[in-house]
């Protein structure tokens, strides 16, 4: 079967898909649109600008293209109010967080951008209380053994385990009763570990608006990443595949009511 079908009926020829192909796998052959490239990225550029819905591809069927009249614009005051509200929630409420929701939320968070459309990234969700406090203990263990090594985090890390140690509050993940995991393929990085940031940028902002917080598990994924056997051993997750990121999810403990706000903006021209 040829990768992409043009309804000829329909087709008016005007150009528009070979135009927004960004890998130029479409070209205008004698006004008709042909298949002439080397890559299809499987973006959907092609089927989603025809405006009278004659162009079809294998790789993102129209039957699976939702019909959008007018992308839904927030004016840019709500938009930067949105934005500037986010914030890194790491007090939680202790309510567990139904897994419907948290599928809805990762719905989501893999519609976000990724290198030449290549996504890969998959998603381990630990919601056993259990579970998330060895997590909380063996990161606890290995920033210990980072301490004794004399790494430049050191004192970074010993702040978090004196604190652990004596009082016996999580200072990993905060006591969040969800943590999403994304794991990518081995061979596939270092683009899978720059997808996943997209993904969980995506679900940190796409998070308030179904009554959610987030914070990213910076500790956890830095321990993930240095290969601590122990940690992976809990995980259980596939031999070929790697942490690249995670991200605590959980119902925020406080409201807000101010915004967030950064060090001043430093841009240079040329």
């Amino acid at each position: 079967m040829d990768l992409i079908q043009v309804n000829q009926e329909k087709c008016i020829h005007c150009g528009l898909c070979a135009d927004a192909c960004p890998t130029e796998f479409i070209t205008m052959v004698n006004q008709v649109p042909q298949a002439t490239g080397l890559s299809c990225i499987a973006c959907g550029h092609c089927v989603a600008v025809c405006p009278v819905e004659a162009m079809d591809n294998v790789k993102a069927p129209l039957a699976q293209q939702f019909p959008l009249k007018k992308v839904p614009v927030l004016d840019a005051d709500t938009a930067a109010t949105f934005l500037r509200a986010r914030r890194s929630i790491r007090r939680y409420k202790q309510d567990a967080v139904p897994r419907e929701k948290i599928l809805q939320l990762l719905d989501i968070a893999r519609m976000a951008p990724t290198g030449g459309n290549t996504q890969g990234v998959a998603y381990h969700v630990i919601d056993n209380a259990d579970t998330m406090l060895k997590i909380t203990s063996l990161v606890i263990d290995w920033m210990e053994e980072q301490i004794d090594k004399g790494s430049p985090w050191a004192p970074y890390f010993a702040v978090s385990v004196n604190k652990y140690r004596k009082t016996g509050q999580d200072v990993i993940l905060r006591g969040a009763p969800c943590l999403i995991v994304a794991i990518t393929a081995k061979s596939f990085q270092p683009r899978g570990r720059d997808n996943t940031h997209f993904s969980l940028a995506y679900a940190e902002l796409y998070a308030p608006a179904i009554d959610l917080g987030t914070c990213w598990a910076g500790f956890f994924e830095a321990c993930a990443a240095s290969g601590y056997q122990q940690l992976i051993n809990v995980l259980g997750l596939p031999e070929k595949m790697v942490v690249t990121g995670g991200l605590m999810v959980g119902y925020p403990q406080f409201t807000y009511k101010r915004l967030v706000d950064r060090n001043p903006l430093q841009v240079t021209w040329q």
